[in-house]
């Protein structure tokens, strides 16, 4: 993976000007498209997206610079069809125009070219299971979401506190397989994971594919698929969110799995009174690599 994501480093690089093909090289390193954007978002900090914006008006800017090519010619290279378009993606990395650029020299921000490097830490077991799980469906009270990568989600907060107790009690009832107990399910999520991106978030419960489910909830099908599980357990959201990276950084490298498109889940096992510490277990869809 690591020598994959250098890859792609590599052909962005060589592609400043075009759109990556991410696809491509996926399949000619043997994972795929989502897998890699997933991976490169959680190791890189960023969206590959939003590196490729960074790169892209770094090296431009060296060309704004040496005033050679007129506004125009150095838009186009650079795979935009107006100044006014170039100007506003430029605007928007370096806080200036390229025109005030080209005046006074700056001021300037650089994205410098990622190299991806493994680190062998691996200190804190993770706990983890595989585990193959039939069809089933996810039901509950779905809204559509801003994604945040670090802290409580306010959204996703005021989602769930705007539902009666009973409705909580209704829910749990309502489960019978699992993931068990009251479900955080994220779905349709950008596979750049990009900051601020809307995702559907449901909270609920599972049920097995053959189970009726009330008509006034929200419903989300599953196909069959294998599911890494791991096991989170202090500070809540930190240590959840501190598992989530880790998947990335320690467990995926090292494991011959790779996420498949799917939702990911949350599921609630103990809990404090006041929320802020709590056992999880995070639910992703993975295929072997």
């Amino acid at each position: 993976m690591i020598s994959a994501l250098n890859r792609l480093v590599d052909l962005v690089e060589e592609h400043l000007g075009e759109e990556t093909d991410v696809d491509g090289l996926a399949a000619a390193v043997g994972t795929t498209g989502h897998h890699l954007r997933r991976m490169f978002s959680s190791l890189a900090g960023m969206p590959l997206s939003e590196y490729v914006r960074r790169r892209r008006m770094t090296v431009a800017a060296a060309d704004v610079v040496r005033g050679r090519d007129d506004l125009l010619g150095i838009a186009v290279r650079y795979g935009y069809g107006s100044t006014e378009a170039f100007g506003r993606a430029f605007r928007a990395v370096h806080g200036t125009g390229p025109g005030d650029v080209r005046r006074t020299g700056g001021p300037l921000r650089t994205q410098p070219q990622l190299r991806f490097r493994l680190t062998v830490e691996g200190k804190v077991p993770m706990d983890t299971r595989i585990v193959d799980r039939p069809a089933f469906r996810l039901i509950g009270h779905a809204a559509r979401v801003p994604l945040v990568h670090q802290g409580v989600n306010p959204h996703i907060q005021r989602h769930i506190t705007a539902l009666p107790p009973e409705e909580h009690l209704r829910l749990k009832a309502l489960g019978d397989t699992e993931p068990p107990g009251l479900l955080q399910v994220c779905d349709d999520l950008d596979p750049d994971s990009t900051e601020g991106s809307e995702l559907t978030y449901l909270h609920g419960v599972a049920v097995s594919g053959g189970t009726a489910s009330p008509g006034d909830l929200d419903a989300i099908e599953v196909p069959a698929g294998r599911w890494a599980v791991f096991r989170a357990s202090g500070p809540y959201p930190r240590t959840l969110q501190e598992t989530w990276a880790a998947t990335a950084t320690e467990w995926f490298p090292a494991n011959p799995w790779r996420l498949r498109p799917g939702p990911s889940i949350v599921a609630v096992l103990e809990r404090a009174d006041d929320f802020s510490t709590a056992t999880c277990e995070l639910w992703l869809a993975v295929e072997p690599a």
